[in-house]
This record gives structure tokens, sequence and C-alpha cells, in this order.
């Protein structure tokens, strides 16, 4: 959709310029991966191989690496490439432990990375309705991401969504030995995953605080590992549902929530998971007024 910018009651209209060079473009990621991604920024241009891997990042809140490529290639899958270099990630993980040590000053060890959630993000001005189509799995471990540089001195990143799909990449009877040995030991999350050992009861007030969440504005729901992450730039509030109760983690630093009541629990100092210093167990009989009070706090902050 056109942009426009506002001159009285005229619209005037932004337009495009055209990227013409990749690398214009991964040296902007590269240096805004936090505010982008909320990724470490790793090493560009590493070599492993017959691939190269143009950045290479590491998700300190799941502790995974992400690879990320900036599609210039109309013609080539998203799907083969993808799985390509998770292959590649999987085969060397001891390569990928020695980079991340060597380049942060670190002592990361193979063990303290959930390689089950590795993933590749595809950054490119423009995805072919092919490429886009590939993606209509539920479990594929990529994102893309379209990038557009306006004249004005803006820059915008916009997510290509897929529409929800039951089907498994898995399942394909073309699927290459690759996919497969990759897909058993990556997987893609999804709410029913999380949500698989509650009680009724606690789904439905699961289903509740999500719809109370959704409600606040623009708010993307990513389900990984260890909790369903509600994000609007970056991941505001976070969720793990339990048995009998949910677990949420509020992205609020310490000593800045308003908390009259003292229903939160100060975790700045315990490892935990999930975004944020505070965190609060939620059962059918919490105040979720109150609650839905103190997650709109750490949501606007994220504004």
């Amino acid at each position: 959709m056109p942009i426009f910018s506002i001159k009285d009651t005229e619209l005037i209209r932004i337009k495009e310029i055209p990227i013409k060079k990749e690398i214009q473009v991964q040296k902007l990621v590269e240096s805004n991966l936090k505010q982008l991604f909320n990724l470490q920024f790793v090493r560009s241009e590493f070599i492993l191989g017959a691939l190269r891997i143009d950045t290479l990042a590491f998700d300190e809140i799941n502790k995974s690496f992400v690879i990320i490529e900036y599609k210039k290639d109309r013609n080539l899958s998203v799907v083969d490439q993808g799985y390509a270099y998770l292959a590649l990630l999987l085969n060397n993980k001891a390569d990928f432990i020695l980079e991340y040590n060597e380049r942060l000053k670190k002592n990361l060890k193979r063990d303290d990375v959930d390689w089950s959630q590795s993933r590749v993000f595809f950054i490119s001005p423009e995805f072919t309705k092919h490429q886009k189509g590939a993606m209509n799995f539920n479990d594929l471990p990529f994102e893309l991401w379209e990038v557009s540089i306006l004249e004005n001195g803006m820059i915008a990143f916009n997510q290509v969504k897929s529409p929800e799909s039951s089907e498994s990449i898995t399942t394909v009877s073309s699927t290459s030995e690759t996919v497969k040995k990759v897909s058993k030991e990556i997987k893609v999350y999804s709410e029913n995953d999380l949500l698989v050992k509650s009680t009724e009861e606690i789904r439905s007030l699961y289903e509740d605080l999500k719809n109370r969440i959704m409600a606040l504005g623009e708010v993307e729901m990513v389900p990984v590992k260890h909790y369903i992450g509600f994000k609007n730039n970056t991941n505001f509030v976070d969720v793990t549902p339990q048995k009998n109760a949910l677990w949420i983690w509020m992205n609020v630093q310490k000593g800045e929530l308003d908390d009259p009541k003292g229903m939160a629990r100060d975790v700045s100092d315990i490892g935990h998971w999930g975004n944020g210093d505070y965190d609060l167990h939620i059962q059918p009989d919490t105040d979720l007024d109150y609650v839905m009070l103190l997650i709109k706090s750490a949501y606007q902050r994220q504004l």
C-alpha cells in the first residue's frame, strides 16, 4: 500500500528507493539487530563448507542461533535454501559454538544451546508468489521479511505471514532427506503444544487472557518452546500454561512496574524463562482485570 506524508490537507506520496545492493540492507540490519529482532550479532560472512552465511546471530532469550540471508535470487526456493542452512548448522555445532565464543569472548557450551529453536530469516525487497506460497506449512522454521527504503529516510520491515495451515512439511511426499533429518531436531511450536497438559479450566482462562491481550492493539502471538510470547515491537508479556495455572512474565525492568497490590514477583536475580524482571501466577480466581493493568503497562512501554 502506498505511504503518504500529510501537508495540511494534502497527501504527498513518499516514493520507495530501489535497493540496488544487498550489502546496504545487510549493514543496516547488522547494526540494528537488537532493535529489529531482539537478536545478538555474532558475525558477517561466515563461510562453512560450501555455504556462506550472510549474518550469524544469536537469540539470547531462546538460546539458539539464527541465520540471516539477504535474498537476491528470485528463482531459488526459500524452503530448500533454508533447510540447507539448518542442516549445515546441525552438522557443525562445534564450529558455530567456536565462532560465537571467539567473536563475543564468551564460554558458550554445546548444551547451553537449544538447537531445536534454530531459525533462518530471509530478508528481501520482495519475494515471489512462489516463494511466499512455499511457506504454507505449519512447521517451517523460517521467517520472510520484506524491506523497503523510502525517500524520506524511513525504512520499513514487514513480515510475510502465511495463511494458517494444519499441514506439516514432513507429510509431503517429495520432502527431501535433508528436510526429514532437520525436522527431527528442530521444532516449530504451537499454542496447543504448550496447552496440552493444562486442564480445561486453565485453557479457558488462557483464552480469556489471550483475547484481552490481543485487544490491546497490534499484537502478534509467537509460541516458542517454553512460553507463548505476545509482542508489539518486542515481547511485552510471555505466558506459560501449566496444569493448574498460568505463569506469566512481563517485560518491565526492575523498579519500573506500578503494582500497588504487590501481585508480581521480582525475578531480576533469578534464572527464568520469558522476558522482563517480573512474573506472577494466575489461577481461575485471580483478579484478571488487575493483571491486565500490569500487562497493559508492559505493552505501552514497547510502543
